[in-house]
């Protein structure tokens, strides 16, 4: 089964953009997954397609109408869809590797960008969007966190990493980043390979990686380290 993936957006041709290219282009090509873009300005109101007006009470920027977006999504799914509606926010919770695996296991996603001061909340509640967010950061709008949201998703699907283990021992996925990784040349400007790596003993290899992971995930990600 092909996981679809809808984007609605202002700015369509943004996509697919990087994802076009290495393993996520190759499964796009190859039909593992599919990705359609709608035009969010073909449903904005009055001669100027407006899909903006100025935030109720006030205040800077302007907010995407929820009668502009209702329908844009109405025409993008029908009550048979069950795919999430995800909206790329700076103010969602925050995307986890779990959440992309969770994500990954499912028919497709539909990506709501969004774009100015926000999005009017009715909408949100009104087309059950789930505010997600890729950091505690600000963009110019949500394609770039769209890209970045299916990158995640696309690399996990079946057959599109070549080597199925490659997705189970990655940062993240044990709770703790990823260990050093080494390879040829045996020596670069005086450093040389971990001895245990070169050992043959696969038990202490695993032994190490482990404890280097932990080290690392106490000295980078603390957080990450209480939550274990």
């Amino acid at each position: 089964m092909t996981f679809k993936a809808s984007i609605i957006t202002l700015y369509p041709e943004m996509f697919p953009g990087s994802l076009a290219l290495s393993l996520a282009g190759n499964a796009l090509k190859n039909g593992t997954w599919s990705l359609e873009t709608t035009n969010l300005r073909d449903f904005g109101k009055g001669k100027h397609s407006n899909v903006d007006d100025t935030p109720a009470g006030g205040g800077a920027g302007m907010v995407l109408r929820a009668d502009v977006l209702a329908e844009a999504i109405d025409v993008t799914t029908d009550e048979k869809d069950t795919r999430p509606r995800l909206l790329m926010s700076p103010r969602g919770k925050p995307l986890t590797q779990t959440r992309v695996r969770e994500l990954a296991q499912g028919d497709g996603v539909v990506i709501v960008c969004g774009r100015f001061e926000g999005v009017d909340e009715r909408v949100i509640e009104a087309r059950n969007l789930e505010e997600v967010s890729i950091g505690d950061y600000i963009l110019s709008g949500g394609e770039p966190a769209a890209t970045i949201l299916l990158d995640a998703i696309v690399r996990l699907l079946p057959g599109v990493m070549g080597n199925e283990e490659s997705g189970e021992t990655e940062s993240f996925e044990n709770g703790l980043l990823e260990h050093p990784h080494y390879t040829r040349p045996a020596e670069f400007e005086g450093r040389t390979i971990p001895e245990v790596l070169t050992s043959g003993n696969h038990g202490k290899v695993d032994e190490w990686r482990h404890e280097q992971s932990v080290e690392l995930t106490k000295a980078r990600r603390p957080d990450l380290f209480k939550e274990k």
